[in-house]
């Protein structure tokens, strides 16, 4: 099997320069790949998959009242019971303040971002995919039910987000006309051709510059020779052969308000995309509604229903949207589960990441947040209950996420260290 292999080898890492979302991933090239020695550990490829829903969770219904392993189970935990020793509910952390525009915040932790005037800086999956995103085909996949997806680059530009499955599908497994191939051949040594260009007219003036001004050209240069390497690299993947998967291509969804079908759509392609190693990082931005879903006793939008002001028949059905998101959590958890590779369950190797930027959608409140984290090779079955009147931040966390990706780092955006208690498993 292609992930067996993979599990076997240890892949160079390389930084590239992003360019409106778009970045190239260095293809698996056994001439490039260094032999393992005797004697010497493998490396185990580690993913990580943020899930943000945007109109958060009932705090009621999600957060346990008791600190530590032996808590009660909420009616929303209760889900996914069955996996309770594969995840920890995080408690009392604290999102950017900003309301439903704090998603843009949800993963670069800027405080004020997505507010008129604050420049937003890069998300955790971006950061970790300009260590780790040369090992796979894709570097990153931003996916969204929402038309707006996660991910921000180092300059604060938003990522596209796929939010056609059967695009995002074809584009992973479905090999292309050869005329296709070759039209996408041409372009890519054309822009190669053009930045050869480009770089032959900047250093023809360097000499007459000032020493900050060559300072300025030579960053540019770098970036054109960092540019030109992806191109090479992306001609390559164009004639690497695409993963094969044994499953129909899905059909998208046209009713916008189908937010569980629409979802469970995103988390089979994320599932796919771990499973043949197409990429190793994901985010998901989950859909809302402002029309009623099509669940049965559900007769007003999502949005409205997260607005409740603790009106029971609201609550009532808004935990009825709830419970079906956490369903479909379920099932992402269970096929991550029940998939191997190494001999381990892929789980154990793909953390799955799921908050929201609001702790409490009826009083737009960022503080307590709702944070799920399960698998990615942390010990689990507890809650980790922290003080919300004095909480660390919530970037502590992507410390640590980054950390389990086996990224040296002791620190990302607002975070000062790792979250205290989240603790890798022994092996």
């Amino acid at each position: 099997m292609m992930n067996e292999q993979l599990s076997q080898m240890r892949h160079p890492r390389r930084k590239f320069l992003r360019a409106a979302g778009v970045a190239v991933a260095l293809p698996l090239l056994d001439s490039l790949l260094p032999r393992v020695r005797a004697g010497e550990k493998t490396v185990t490829p580690r993913r990580m998959v943020c899930i943000c829903a945007p109109l958060g969770f009932y705090p009621g219904n999600f957060i346990p009242s008791q600190p530590g392993k032996s808590y009660e189970l909420t009616p929303h935990l209760e889900v996914l019971k069955d996996f309770r020793d594969d995840f920890t509910v995080i408690s009392g952390l604290a999102g950017i303040s900003g309301g439903h525009q704090a998603i843009a915040g949800f993963l670069t932790g800027v405080p004020g971002a997505g507010q008129p005037g604050i420049r937003n800086a890069i998300s955790v999956d971006q950061f970790a995919a300009e260590h780790i995103g040369a090992e796979t085909r894709f570097r990153s996949l931003a996916l969204t039910g929402e038309g707006l997806g996660l991910s921000f680059t180092r300059t604060g530009a938003r990522v596209p987000a796929y939010n056609s499955p059967s695009q995002l599908f074809a584009e992973m497994f479905l090999e292309g006309k050869d005329n296709e191939v070759e039209a996408q051949l041409f372009h890519l040594k054309e822009g190669r051709s053009i930045l050869d260009g480009v770089r032959g007219q900047a250093q023809s003036f360097r000499s007459s510059l000032g020493a900050d001004d060559r300072d300025r050209l030579d960053e540019y240069l770098t970036s054109v020779r960092e540019l030109e390497e992806r191109l090479v690299i992306d001609e390559k993947w164009c004639r690497t052969p695409k993963p094969k998967v044994n499953v129909e291509p899905p059909r998208d969804i046209s009713n916008r308000n189908d937010l569980i079908g629409r979802t469970r759509l995103l988390f089979e392609l994320a599932h796919l995309a771990v499973q043949t190693d197409s990429t190793r990082l994901i985010t998901i931005m989950l859909a809302g509604s402002t029309s009623a879903p099509p669940i049965p006793g559900v007769t007003q939008g999502h949005h409205d229903l997260s607005h409740h002001g603790k009106d029971p028949g609201k609550l009532a059905q808004l935990n009825l949207i709830e419970i079906e998101c956490m369903k479909v959590l379920r099932e992402l958890v269970s096929r991550l589960k029940q998939s191997q590779e190494g001999g381990e369950a892929l789980l154990d190797r793909t953390m799955v990441y799921l908050s929201s930027n609001l702790g409490d959608a009826s009083s737009h409140s960022t503080r307590n947040l709702p944070v799920f984290v399960a698998g990615g090779g942390f010990q689990h079955g507890r809650h980790l209950a922290f003080d919300p009147q004095s909480p660390p931040p919530l970037c502590n966390l992507y410390v640590s996420m980054l950390q389990r990706l086996g990224i040296e780092v002791d620190k990302f955006s607002t975070g000062t260290g790792t979250l205290t208690g989240l603790e890798f498993k022994r092996s």
